[in-house]
């Protein structure tokens, strides 16, 4: 099975990792079912967060029938104090019934922490470290100032960050920095939020690069069957896969939602990291999905809108949310009343 060294972590994962999101959605049988079957396919890297709701309590009811020297952990903290990054190592180190994590990762970082400052981020790493709570400290960012200067400042073992085929040429520049520096890149969003619906294109894109470690967000035993396939067959570039890229590039550059969540939650319970990209779905995937009653209900809320800016002001791309909402919302309306068609 193909291979990725972690940058000089000495971690040699299976090029498929388990991106252990989307396992909250789905009950505790199920996820620990999914999690099995994806060790018992070869895969040995299972990354997951404090911020995924139960998603470290299912990871670590899953390992406690794995011998842990088999598997890596990967878990991240979004706090911006040491005493929360403490605090948070406790409470994923109990979730995930482990004593240790091997990359404990700051999460979605809004800068690039380094030692002595006053918040003590960095410094609680360092000692957890020293401690032998975790083994490496890694970063994930969204915005790539930040990435940039966390693979510059030396600080870091790994860095997270979202790659796909639609990733721009800045972006695989980032990627190609972090393996020169020495640092693991892990490759998050790889399907752009489910955009990205042909998982053999997606797997191609990374299989190029060796030194990717692809965090794969699956649910359902059919999807992760699909990527574990591919080791032994690994998808070819053809036309039809050069047309796909080509076309996704074009539909889905510049200012589009990528679905990360993080404008979430809304005061008026806007559904904002769907409902923003609506239309991309609603061309993307079948529609009837999209058209329902429980989805028009959903989109309608986008009228009660307070304009707050909150969503906007905590968006790692920094997109005018309350714009995007605005028009898939009347983009929306349209198709319903078949003004345009999605077909």
């Amino acid at each position: 099975m193909k291979t990725v060294k972690l940058g000089n972590t000495g971690i040699i994962a299976n090029k498929n990792g388990f991106g252990a999101l989307p396992i909250q959605r789905v009950n505790m049988e199920t996820a620990v079912k999914l999690i099995h079957q994806a060790y018992e396919g070869g895969v040995n890297f299972f990354d997951t967060a404090r911020s995924y709701s139960d998603s470290e309590e299912k990871l670590g009811r899953a390992i406690a029938d794995i011998p842990r020297e088999n598997i890596y952990i990967a878990t991240k903290t979004p706090a911006k104090t040491g005493e929360a990054v403490k605090k948070d190592l406790e409470t994923s180190l109990s979730k995930l019934k482990t004593d240790y994590i091997d990359i404990y990762q700051l999460h979605c970082a809004p800068k690039c922490f380094r030692p002595g400052e006053a918040d003590g981020v960095y410094d609680a790493m360092v000692e957890a470290k020293k401690e032998g709570k975790i083994r490496h400290i890694g970063i994930t960012a969204h915005l790539l100032h930040v990435a940039q200067e966390a693979i510059d400042s030396g600080l870091y073992e790994t860095l997270q960050y979202p790659f796909a085929y639609i990733s721009t040429e800045k972006e695989i520049e980032l990627m190609k920095n972090c393996v020169n520096a020495g640092m693991g890149f892990l490759g998050m969003k790889g399907l752009a939020g489910g955009l990205l619906t042909r998982a053999d294109v997606c797997y191609w894109f990374v299989d190029q690069y060796d030194g990717v470690l692809p965090l794969w967000g699956v649910q359902r035993k059919e999807e992760l069957k699909q990527f574990l396939s591919f080791q032994e067959n690994p998808p070819v570039l053809n036309e039809e896969i050069r047309s796909i890229i080509e076309n996704d590039r074009k539909e889905l550059s510049g200012s589009f939602c990528r679905g990360c969540g993080y404008c979430m939650p809304c005061p008026q319970g806007i559904e904002i990291s769907t409902c923003a990209r609506m239309i991309q779905l609603l061309r993307r995937s079948p529609s009837k999905n999209w058209l329902n009653e429980v989805w028009q209900e959903n989109m309608k809320k986008i009228e009660t809108c307070l304009h707050c800016g909150k969503c906007a002001s905590k968006c790692p791309y920094g997109l005018d949310t309350p714009t995007l909402l605005k028009k898939n919302y009347e983009d929306y309306k349209n198709v319903l009343a078949g003004i345009v068609s999605v077909s």
